[in-house]
């Protein structure tokens, strides 16, 4: 197991195969994935778990496990990413993005991993931008960019063009965004 980075209460780490019944739960229960479009059968979570293990393991861009620190129970993932969504997002862009088991939701711990996340893409990665974006009506997660220092960029909200047509309620996207200099200020 890799650990990417610790914080007080968590570790964001590589995933391990004993994580995937959680991974599986995280993408299939209907309140948690109540934003996205698909839900996950266990063969395509297990599909989606091995192919951002890999990302991770090669270029240590992905959405890290969150474990508690004291049992290394996971949680969810929190992490970085590349979305490539041009011409909404210049090619490069790396995106901040968590999701929690709903169990462990209202405990701070989607803001703290992500805390450590940006941390990571502002250091580590050298990112002059990090971005978040969520669907419009998806007010905790705008709640938690909001948290982490991000800001509302009206004029960068785009239709996501991955959201089939049968879906048009979960189109529109808000984008957050903080630079490297924000980031800076704000953590001093």
């Amino acid at each position: 197991m890799t650990v990417i980075a610790t914080t007080d209460r968590l570790l964001l780490r590589n995933w391990t195969d004993e994580d995937r019944p959680l991974f599986h739960e995280i993408n299939s229960d209907p309140e948690v994935m109540e934003f996205f479009a698909f839900r996950r059968d266990r063969a395509e979570a297990d599909w989606m778990l091995d192919n951002i293990r890999d990302a991770i393991a090669t270029t240590g861009l992905g959405f890290y496990a969150i474990a508690l620190k004291e049992t290394d129970e996971p949680i969810g993932f929190c992490g970085l990413w590349k979305p490539e969504l041009e011409p909404f997002l210049a090619a490069g862009t790396i995106e901040v993005g968590w999701r929690l088991v709903k169990r462990h939701w209202g405990k701070g711990y989607a803001t703290e991993a992500g805390a450590a996340a940006l941390h990571l893409g502002f250091t580590q990665f050298n990112s002059p931008e990090i971005v978040s974006f969520a669907v419009a009506d998806n007010h905790r997660s705008t709640a938690v960019m909001r948290r982490l220092g991000l800001h509302h960029e009206p004029d960068r909200d785009f239709d996501h063009p991955r959201v089939p047509d049968t879906h048009p309620h979960l189109k529109r996207h808000v984008l957050y965004a903080i630079s490297r200099h924000q980031w800076k200020q704000a953590v001093g």
